[in-house]
C-alpha cells in the first residue's frame, strides 16, 4: 500500500521546498542584521568592504581626464619649440600654399614699390629734356604719365614677385630661413632677441623678408628694371602668427618645456592608478578610455571655437585675413593630429577592455569566438593538419605570448615619433590578429590531435 508521502503532488513538494529555502534565507538575513553585518546586495565582497576604492578610482580618472587636454597642448608646444625638424615640418608647407604665397608677394611688392619713386624718376627725365630744349608740351605730357607709369611698374614688380614666390628658390629660402630661425626662436622664448624671428610685445611672430626681397631685386634687374639695383637692404617682415598668449609663453618658456615633457606621463600614471585602485578594473579601463576620447572631442570643438575667435580678433588688424587663417590651420595641424590620435587610442582601449572584461556580453562574444576557433582547429586536425610541438608549446605559454604581443603594440605606439589615428588602429588590428592566430595554433592541454584519436579508435 502506498503511503501519504507517495501520493503527494510533485508540484506541491517543490513549493514546500522553495518555501523552506526562503525561510532559511530570511533567518540568515535576520542573523546578519542582528550582528551588524550588511546584507548581500549582489556586489563583490571587496566592493562592500572598501567603498572608498571606487571613489578614489573615479577621482583619479576624472583628474586625468581634465589634465589630458592640457598635456596634449603642452606636448605639442614643447615639440614645436624644441624640435627643429618638427618646427620646419610645421611651417615649410606654407611656402606652397597659394594664399600665403600671394600674401608674401603682395608684401614684398609693397616694400619694393615704397622704394621706387616713379615721380622722382619722371622729374629727373623732364629736367634732362628741358635742358635739351624739348618743347614744354612734350615734357608736360611726360609728367602726366606718372600715374599710369607707376601702375605699370607696380604690375611689373608684382608679376616678378609672384614668380619669385612660386619658384623652388623661394620654397628653399623659406625653409632654410625657418630652420635657421628656430634656434633664434628658442633664444627669443628664453628672453633674447633674434635677427630672423622676433616676438613683439603684442604677440606677433614675424619672419624677416630681406633675403626674399634681395632675390626679387635680382629678378627685376635681370628683366631690365635697373632702378631696382639701387634699392637698399629692406628691413621688412611677414607675420606668421599673432597672439597675446605668445608673450605669456615667452615668459614661461621653461614651464612649458617641463609640462610638455612630464605632464603626459603624469596623466598616464593617473589613469593607471585609477584603473588599479578600482574594484572592477576592466570596467574602470572602459570608462577611462571613453573619458579620454570624450575629452579629445571636447577639446577639438574648443579649438574650432578658438580659431573663430582668433580670426575675429585679427579682423581689421591684418591685410590678408585669409592668409592668417591658413597660417593658423597649419600651425595647429600637428595638434589636431595628436587630438585625433589620442581620441582614437581612448576608443581602442575602451573596446579592448570591454572585450576582455567580465560582462555577460563580453563573455558570450569570447565564447562564440572560442567555439569558432575550436571548430576550425578540430576540422583541420580531422584532415591531418596539426600544429605539432608549436601548438603544444603555445598551449602551455599562450597567455604570456599574448601579453607580449600587447606589450609590443604598446611600445610601437610609445616609441613612434608621430603617432597617427591610422597607426593606432593598424597596430590594434595587427595585435588582435596575432592574438587570434596564437589562440588558433595553441592546442588545449590534455587534448591530443584529432587525427591521433581517430587512428587509435580505428585500432591503428
Amino acid at each position: 500500500m502506498d503511503g501519504p508521502d507517495q501520493e503527494r503532488d510533485p508540484a506541491t513538494g517543490d513549493a514546500v521546498a522553495r518555501l523552506a529555502a526562503l525561510e532559511r534565507e530570511n533567518a540568515e538575513l535576520r542573523r546578519l542584521v542582528a550582528a551588524g553585518a550588511p546584507p548581500d546586495d549582489g556586489r563583490p565582497a571587496r566592493a562592500r568592504r572598501r567603498p572608498g576604492r571606487a571613489t578614489a578610482a573615479v577621482a583619479l580618472i576624472v583628474l586625468a581626464t581634465l589634465l589630458a587636454p592640457v598635456a596634449v597642448v603642452a606636448a605639442w608646444a614643447e615639440r614645436t619649440l624644441t624640435d627643429t625638424d618638427r618646427y620646419v615640418a610645421t611651417v615649410a608647407p606654407l611656402a606652397e600654399d597659394p594664399t600665403v604665397t600671394s600674401a608674401v608677394a603682395g608684401r614684398i611688392t609693397e616694400e619694393v614699390m615704397a622704394r621706387i619713386d616713379v615721380g622722382a624718376i619722371l622729374d629727373q627725365a623732364v629736367g634732362e629734356l628741358e635742358d635739351r630744349d624739348v618743347a614744354p608740351r612734350a615734357t608736360a605730357a611726360l609728367s602726366a604719365l606718372e600715374a599710369p607709369l607707376t601702375s605699370g611698374v607696380e604690375s611689373f614688380v608684382r608679376r616678378a614677385a609672384d614668380q619669385v614666390v612660386e619658384s623652388d628658390a623661394f620654397a628653399a629660402a623659406w625653409e632654410q630661413a625657418h630652420r635657421v630661425a628656430h634656434q633664434q626662436l628658442v633664444a627669443v622664448m628664453q628672453g633674447g632677441q633674434g635677427d630672423v624671428v622676433q616676438i613683439g610685445q603684442d604677440g606677433q611672430v614675424t619672419i624677416q623678408l630681406a633675403g626674399i626681397i634681395d632675390l626679387l631685386k635680382e629678378r627685376l634687374v635681370a628683366r631690365g628694371l635697373d632702378v631696382a639695383a639701387s634699392i637698399p637692404s629692406v628691413d621688412a617682415s611677414f607675420t606668421v602668427a599673432q597672439s597675446t598668449q605668445l608673450v605669456e609663453a615667452q615668459n614661461r618658456y621653461a614651464q612649458v618645456v617641463a609640462l610638455g615633457t612630464w605632464l603626459p606621463w603624469i596623466v598616464l600614471g593617473l589613469y593607471a592608478a585609477g584603473v588599479l585602485v578600482a574594484v572592477r578594473p576592466a570596467r574602470a579601463l572602459v570608462g577611462a578610455g571613453l573619458a579620454l576620447a570624450l575629452a579629445m572631442v571636447t577639446f577639438g570643438a574648443a579649438l574650432a571655437v578658438a580659431r573663430g575667435l582668433y580670426l575675429d580678433a585679427l579682423t581689421g588688424r591684418v591685410l590678408r585675413l585669409d592668409a592668417a587663417e591658413v597660417v593658423f590651420d597649419q600651425l595647429v595641424a600637428f595638434l589636431r593630429v595628436t587630438l585625433r590620435t589620442v581620441g582614437v587610442l581612448g576608443l581602442v582601449v575602451a573596446l579592448v577592455a570591454f572585450l576582455a572584461g567580465p560582462s555577460a556580453s563580453a563573455r558570450s562574444l569570447r565564447g562564440g569566438v572560442g567555439r569558432g576557433i575550436d571548430r576550425l582547429r578540430t576540422g583541420a586536425e580531422g584532415r591531418g593538419v596539426t600544429t605539432g610541438p608549436v601548438g603544444t608549446w603555445l598551449g602551455l605559454h599562450g597567455r604570456p605570448v599574448k601579453v607580449a604581443v600587447v606589450a609590443v603594440a604598446v611600445l610601437v605606439l610609445l616609441l613612434s615619433g608621430q603617432p597617427t589615428p591610422a597607426l593606432v588602429v593598424g597596430t590594434a588590428l595587427v595585435a588582435g590578429a596575432l592574438v587570434l592566430v596564437v589562440e588558433l595554433l595553441a592546442r588545449p592541454l590534455g587534448d591530443p590531435p584529432r587525427v591521433s584519436r581517430d587512428r587509435h579508435d580505428a585500432g591503428v
